[in-house]
C-alpha cells in the first residue's frame, strides 16, 4: 500500500497487493453469482395453475407399449376413488390416448378465462386428455416431440385440478420427450413401473428404471399385469405368457412387487364399454395402502 494511499481503490492508479485482493474478492463473487443464475435458468419446474390444489402426484410408467400401463392409471384412479380419496388422471399419452375410452367419457372439456377445467367421469374422476380437446376421438395428433412436451406441460399448468388428492399421470411408453419433459416439469412424488411376464421386459425395465435414478425420481414399485389367467372352471392358474420375471427384476433393482394383475376377459370388456369404474378385483389394495400411508 503507498504511502499516500486515501483507500480509494476505484480511483486508485497504484497497483499494490490490496487492489489486487479487492479485485480477486470481486471476481469470485461474479463468479457465484453466475453459478447461481445458470442453476436457476437450468431450473425447468413449472407450478400447476394457481387454483389448483394437488396434493401427491404419481406417474405410470412402461419401458414398452402393450403392457396395460393406461389400464393400471385407470385401476389405480378408481381404487383410490373407492376409498374415499378425489382422484384425477393426467393424460400424457397424448398420441395414444386412451384413458378417456376407458371411463366412457364423450364431452369435451370446458374452460374460462382462468384455464380449463377437466371432465369428470360418473364416480368424480377428474380426467384431463387431449382426446378431449380434439373435435373427432380418431382425429391424429401428428405433432412433433417439442409441441408434444408442451401440450403435457400446459395439461399441468392451465388446467384447473381443484382439490386432488392423488393425480396418476399416464405416460406414453419408453424414455423420450414426454417422459422427460414431466420428470423435469412436474413435482412428480414418485413412479410405478408396469410389466408383464415375458422376458424382453427385464431389459425395458432396466431402462425405466435407470431414467428414473438419473431424474432423481422415486421409484414405489413393480405391477406386472397380464401375470397369468384363472381358469372359470377349474380355478387353476395359467401361465399364457410364460414364467414371470418379475420378482427377479424386482431383486435386481431392489424394488418391491406391488402387485400382479391377470388376464380377465371381464376388465378388457369393462374398458371397451367405458365401464372401468365398475371393474371388480382387489389386486391394487396393496398398492392403494402404501399411496394412503
Amino acid at each position: 500500500m503507498s504511502e499516500k494511499c486515501n483507500q480509494g481503490c476505484g480511483s486508485c492508479t497504484e497497483n499494490c497487493a490490496e487492489i489486487k485482493e479487492n479485485a480477486e474478492q470481486e471476481r469470485n463473487a461474479k463468479l457465484k453469482e453466475n453459478a447461481k443464475s445458470k442453476e436457476k435458468h437450468n431450473d425447468f419446474s413449472e407450478k400447476p395453475h394457481e387454483m389448483s390444489r394437488i396434493k401427491k402426484v404419481i406417474g405410470i410408467v412402461s419401458g414398452k407399449g402393450g403392457v396395460g400401463k393406461s389400464l393400471v392409471t385407470s385401476m389405480l384412479a378408481v381404487t383410490m376413488k373407492r376409498l374415499g380419496y378425489n382422484s384425477a388422471v393426467l393424460d400424457a399419452d397424448v398420441t395414444g390416448p386412451s384413458i378417456p375410452k376407458a371411463f366412457g367419457i364423450k364431452e369435451k372439456a370446458s374452460g374460462c378465462e382462468f384455464g380449463l377445467f377437466p371432465v369428470k367421469t360418473k364416480t368424480g374422476i377428474d380426467i384431463m386428455s387431449i382426446n378431449l380437446l380434439l373435435e373427432n376421438d380418431t382425429d391424429p395428433v401428428v405433432w412433433r416431440g417439442p409441441i408434444i412436451g408442451n401440450t403435457v406441460k400446459q395439461f399441468w399448468t392451465d388446467v384447473i385440478w381443484s382439490d386432488v388428492d392423488f393425480m396418476f399421470i399416464d405416460m406414453p411408453p419408453g424414455t423420450g420427450d414426454v417422459p422427460l419433459t414431466v420428470f423435469q416439469s412436474i413435482a412428480v412424488d414418485g413412479i410405478i413401473i408396469v410389466t408383464s411376464p415375458q422376458e424382453l421386459v427385464s431389459m425395458i425395465v432396466s431402462k425405466a428404471v435407470k431414467m428414473a435414478e438419473l431424474m432423481h425420481i422415486s421409484i414405489i414399485g413393480l405391477v406386472e399385469n397380464m401375470s397369468y389367467f384363472k381358469c372359470p372352471d377349474c380355478g387353476g392358474k395359467h401361465k399364457i405368457f410364460g414364467d414371470s420375471h418379475i420378482d427377479e427384476i424386482a431383486q435386481k433393482h431392489n424394488l418391491k412387487v406391488l402387485a400382479k394383475i391377470p388376464i380377465d376377459p371381464k376388465i378388457s370388456a369393462a374398458c371397451d364399454k367405458g365401464m372401468i369404474e365398475l371393474f371388480e378385483g382387489n389386486w391394487l389394495d396393496p398398492v392403494a395402502k402404501i399411496l394412503g400411508g
